[in-house]
């Protein structure tokens, strides 16, 4: 296994506001008419000290270079980065007969790729759910280039046909928000509600035509309904298929051709379903949000939609210790907190901020029993077998130096 660079880029620091030309100019020009008063009306040996009280306040505090005008300060040379092995995290996840790939990020370095059961580098993958993370990330950009007012944005504005006369007026101040959050109110078109929702002739109309069982913006319920509105939406704002958007904003700045997926009968791309990306392409998607939003160089995702879509939002009714933000899930692993968009049968993209760690798994999306616990086997092989060695690793390293 080779080891990892012993830096990452990812670390930012604010300077305080005093570091700067400008501020160290103000303490001079405020301070030095001070000092010539005081020489003509203090006794010279007290006005002495007090002027060079001042010189040491402009040379010092005031007179700190900033950050761009300051030599290096020398450090002392850094020990060898840590050598993380991830063998045991490989050798357990391929004792799964549903997985596909693990592929592992430390610092912007791949740690481990390896595929199973027949994938290949090259194959795309069905992402499942975890393409509502996708979605939220065009919205971002979308609400940054001003084709979406904002997150408070009442969806009825995209709808005025099916939403302007509607009985349930209710429906109407459901906003862009709460369907990133799954919190629209509308009765659930996933679970039991999916198949009739797939086969209805016009999927935008089904999912607005549910009834609103709770008041828009106060509790989580998970439909793909929401999000398929969300593409539909997209789709309105910007003049283009979700696809178009998001191969001009996401997959071309990264480097990659994303691939079509399906559409619903009125030609709008599956919003949150059924996006194929190759593992490689999700390890990219991941470390682009690990890296607020920046990617080959260029603020792909605009930073603060990136920080706005990991702050929990809502908590599932399912597990009381996981929660969503803009179309990711948020919770603690291994005791670190993290996010990670997540796919039905086992299509994971996790990432660890304070680790600089982007875990990305891809298994089998066929219903069965073993489903269930393949999920609750991949979540204990990243806590137990990736997180806890590379944070083990860190700390020893940083003990080291």
């Amino acid at each position: 296994m080779r080891s990892a660079p012993p830096s990452s880029s990812r670390k930012r620091r604010n300077l305080p506001y005093w570091y700067s030309t400008k501020r160290r100019a103000q303490c001079y020009y405020g301070l030095v008419p001070l000092g010539k008063i005081a020489l003509k009306m203090l006794p010279q040996r007290i006005a002495a000290l007090l002027v060079l009280g001042m010189a040491v306040c402009i040379l010092g505090a005031c007179g700190t270079p900033s950050a761009a005008e300051a030599p290096p300060a020398s450090e002392p040379p850094a020990g060898p980065p840590p050598v993380i092995t991830l063998e045991a995290a490989a050798g357990a996840i391929a004792q799964l007969p549903r997985t596909h790939s693990l592929l592992v990020s430390w610092r912007g370095e791949l740690l481990l790729e390896r595929y199973f059961n027949g994938m290949r580098a090259t194959r795309l993958a069905n992402i499942k759910s975890a393409s509502k993370s996708v979605i939220s990330a065009m919205v971002g950009v979308a609400i940054h280039r001003g084709l979406i007012a904002g997150v408070g944005q009442p969806i009825s504005a995209f709808f005025p046909d099916l939403l302007g006369n509607n009985a349930d007026a209710g429906k109407s101040t459901i906003t862009i928000e709460d369907l990133l959050t799954m919190r629209s109110g509308l009765e659930t078109t996933s679970n039991r509600n999916y198949g009739a929702w797939v086969v209805s002739q016009n999927w935008v109309r089904h999912v607005l035509n549910r009834p609103l069982l709770n008041p828009p913006g106060s509790t989580m319920e998970y439909s793909t309904g929401s999000t398929h509105l969300l593409s539909a939406i997209l789709t309105k704002a910007t003049g283009k298929s979700t696809w178009q958007f998001a191969q001009e904003t996401i997959a071309k700045p990264l480097g990659f051709q994303l691939a079509q997926w399906p559409r619903d009968p009125q030609g709008i791309y599956f919003g949150g379903n059924d996006m194929l990306m190759t593992p490689r392409q999700m390890l990219a998607f991941g470390e682009l949000y690990l890296d607020n939003g920046r990617g080959n160089g260029q603020q792909v995702i605009p930073e603060g939609w990136v920080a706005d879509s990991q702050v929990p939002r809502t908590r599932s009714r399912r597990e009381s210790d996981r929660f969503y933000g803009y179309g990711w899930w948020v919770r603690e692993l291994a005791g670190h907190p993290s996010y990670y968009a997540w796919g039905y049968g086992g299509q994971f993209i996790f990432i660890v901020p304070d680790l600089d760690l982007v875990v990305v798994t891809t298994s089998s999306s066929t219903a069965d029993r073993e489903r269930r616990d393949h999920r609750m086997t991949v979540y204990d092989i990243v806590e137990r077998l990736i997180i806890e060695p590379v944070a083990s690793a860190v700390v020893q390293s940083s003990a080291g130096n």
